[in-house]
């Protein structure tokens, strides 16, 4: 399998509660509705945490890039699943209906996104 990572960030104008309370309950359900039709397999939210004591702890590598504020997962079977995916018309206007809710409460310009293949190095359950 293969997912693609959205290191995101918030629009300027919303705090941290309410950006993780659209993306939880709002967009999340939106990519649900379209998962099928883009061939989406697993999608995983992953929440900035607001916590002093955890923030201190991060300090000592030195990362001068502000925090993001989560970051979303979405994996497909294969590259070709994906390429499939977008070469339908209800694919392509399902991307189109996904980006539009993202402009809502994602700064896209400073929300990086890659793709990549992952390797479980520990798998505990």
């Amino acid at each position: 399998m293969i997912a693609i990572k959205f290191c995101l960030r918030r629009l300027p104008a919303l705090t941290l509660s309410e950006f993780q309370d659209y993306w939880l309950n709002q967009h999340a359900p939106l990519v649900r509705s379209v998962a099928e039709t883009l061939g989406i397999r697993r999608y995983v939210q992953s929440h900035a945490l607001d916590d002093d004591g955890l923030t201190r702890a991060l300090a000592g590598r030195g990362c001068e890039l502000p925090p993001y504020d989560g970051i979303a997962e979405l994996w497909y079977d294969s590259a070709a699943a994906v390429r499939a995916a977008g070469m339908t018309e209800a694919g392509r206007a399902a991307g189109r209906l996904l980006l539009a809710d993202e402009k809502r409460f994602i700064d896209l310009p400073n929300s990086p996104i890659f793709w990549v293949q992952g390797h479980d190095i520990i798998s505990n359950g």
